[in-house]
């Protein structure tokens, strides 16, 4: 049974209202995102950062700088390596003119130079000229460019923003979810004192990463067929910011700094969503319309985020309950179903196996 959830979108300017891909990506977008991890340094064009990158991947433009343009993918970011460079470098200063002008008037948005190439001054003074900013990274080109792609494909990764707290549990990353004032900050608080870490409190930014989930690949033995099984949802969740990543509200105490009180084990930039836990206030009217909580564990539901359906517990907060230790059990139980293992299948197997043990033998039929 899924129980689909409404879940907000907000946060990055040029968002879809339904949160499934931004609208427009940047060439400073990639560039914030990307500078510390490829080292990438703005050489020319700083005037064009804001271009758009309409396509989710890199060109390498060697073809186009021979003059052929067709099928030419000018909504890219342009991959300059060692070839194309040196292949600019062998021109006269003139045709290298010629060239970059083609190139640049094309409409590209930017162009990356990788760390084994020199930089020629003819692309340095067209970037200025035409504002196509020129990224330059210390990384070669066999690294820059899946590196690059990565970065890219994730910055178009469809996100949303939702209110909830985001904690690592033994390795599962658990979403809190619940009214305003239910107990999710509470809750997280203590589970970090259990030793388990904190992503995020309150706002949690959650994207949906494509192809980069971990699969594991098989041979049926009866039909040679392979098999991919895919593992996750695909679902990441960080900070709405990184740098508040660690900080936390408590009601009556007010912001608090994990890191600094808890270790810096207590708290990770980011975490996949593996479950999600939803913390609902438990009175009498309330247990008026929900007769139904589950106190079996047989019946499963989904919690959909992005389009992904999430396992989903719901867990009711009333005095005296550990609420903590409870959402660590559901994490526990999610892992142990993960293994092929469903405690509370097993334990309704069991309670079949011993009625029909205890139950009489019907008398057999005489002639």
């Amino acid at each position: 049974m899924a129980d689909t959830q409404d879940t907000t979108t907000s946060g990055r300017s040029g968002e879809n209202r339904d949160g499934r891909r931004p609208v427009k990506i940047t060439v400073n977008d990639f560039y914030e995102d990307a500078k510390e991890a490829l080292v990438l340094d703005v050489l020319a064009g700083e005037a064009g950062l804001g271009n758009e990158i309409a396509e989710k991947s890199l060109n390498r433009p060697a073809l186009a700088l021979t003059g052929y343009f067709k099928n030419f993918a000018n909504k890219r970011l342009q991959l300059f390596g060692i070839g194309e460079v040196s292949y600019l470098l062998d021109q006269p200063t003139e045709k290298q003119d010629d060239i970059l002008k083609q190139i640049m008037q094309e409409g590209i948005p930017g162009i990356l130079l990788a760390n084994d190439s020199s930089t020629p001054g003819s692309l340095l003074d067209a970037a200025d000229i035409f504002h196509v900013p020129v990224l330059h990274s210390r990384c070669q080109s066999k690294e820059l460019f899946p590196e690059a792609t990565i970065r890219i494909e994730q910055l178009f990764a469809p996100r949303i923003s939702v209110h909830a707290s985001l904690v690592d549990i033994r390795g599962l990353g658990v979403l809190l979810v619940g009214a305003s004032g239910v107990g999710k900050s509470e809750c997280t608080l203590a589970l970090i004192r259990l030793g388990h870490s904190l992503i995020a409190d309150d706002t949690v930014v959650i994207k949906h990463v494509f192809g980069h989930m971990p699969k594991r690949v098989r041979t049926d033995p009866d039909t040679d067929e392979t098999i991919v099984k895919q593992y996750g949802s695909g679902l990441e969740g960080r900070p709405k910011h990184p740098d508040l990543g660690g900080f936390m509200e408590c009601r009556g105490v007010g912001f608090i700094d994990v890191k600094a009180i808890y270790g810096v084990r207590a708290v990770l930039p980011k975490k996949s969503v593996d479950i999600v836990v939803t913390l609902k206030n438990w009175d009498e009217e309330a247990r008026e319309k929900a007769p139904d909580e589950d106190r079996t564990g047989l019946d499963r539901t989904t919690y959909e985020i992005l389009g992904q359906q999430v396992p989903h517990f719901v867990l009711h907060v009333r005095p005296g309950r550990d609420i903590a230790q409870l959402v660590e059990v559901c994490a526990m139980v999610h892992a142990l179903r993960q293994t092929g293992y469903d405690c509370a299948r097993h334990f309704n197997e069991r309670i079949i196996e011993i009625i029909n043990k205890d139950r009489p033998k019907p008398y057999p039929l005489i002639a």
